[in-house]
């Protein structure tokens, strides 16, 4: 066992937890943040992306113990009802989801490459997407909803 101190959404949580514990269970199991699904658990879905010091990065290619001393944002961090963050709101009035599963790691993968880039155009969003799978909407509202909340972020 390993005792650290994570900094989640802007809270610390003094934590003990097995050597080899994955960060998408942590916060899944320990933390109770169920937005970051799990899908895979290989780093090919990225329905886990998180962001780890403002990068987004597949929180199941991360051991918890690697994130102490990094600040850590999940979905759950990121708005809330009534004020929701410029790509969620995107993500709703451009329909970029169906069935929801992907939506959580959709989204952070999507503020991260929009934080990351300057410009931006359908293809690059594509390809900055491209480890990130949607099974529902065939990812041409997700492109949409993306090139929009870049323009409100």
């Amino acid at each position: 066992m390993v005792d650290l101190t994570l900094r989640v959404n802007g809270k610390k949580h003094s934590l003990s937890v097995e050597d080899s514990s994955l960060l998408s269970e942590t916060l899944r199991d320990q933390l109770n943040l169920t937005g970051t699904h799990i899908g895979c658990d290989t780093s090919q879905c990225g329905s886990c992306t998180i962001h780890m010091d403002r990068k987004a990065v597949k929180a199941c290619t991360v051991l918890t113990a690697q994130a102490e001393g990094c600040e850590i944002t999940t979905i759950e961090g990121i708005g809330e009802p009534g004020d929701l963050h410029p790509m969620q709101e995107a993500f709703r009035e451009h329909h970029a989801l169906q069935c929801g599963f992907c939506t959580p790691g959709m989204i952070m993968a999507a503020i991260g490459l929009v934080n990351e880039s300057d410009e931006l155009d359908g293809e690059q969003v594509r390809k900055g997407l491209d480890g990130n799978f949607c099974r529902c909407t065939g990812y041409h509202n997700i492109v949409k909803a993306v090139l929009d909340a870049k323009q409100r972020m």
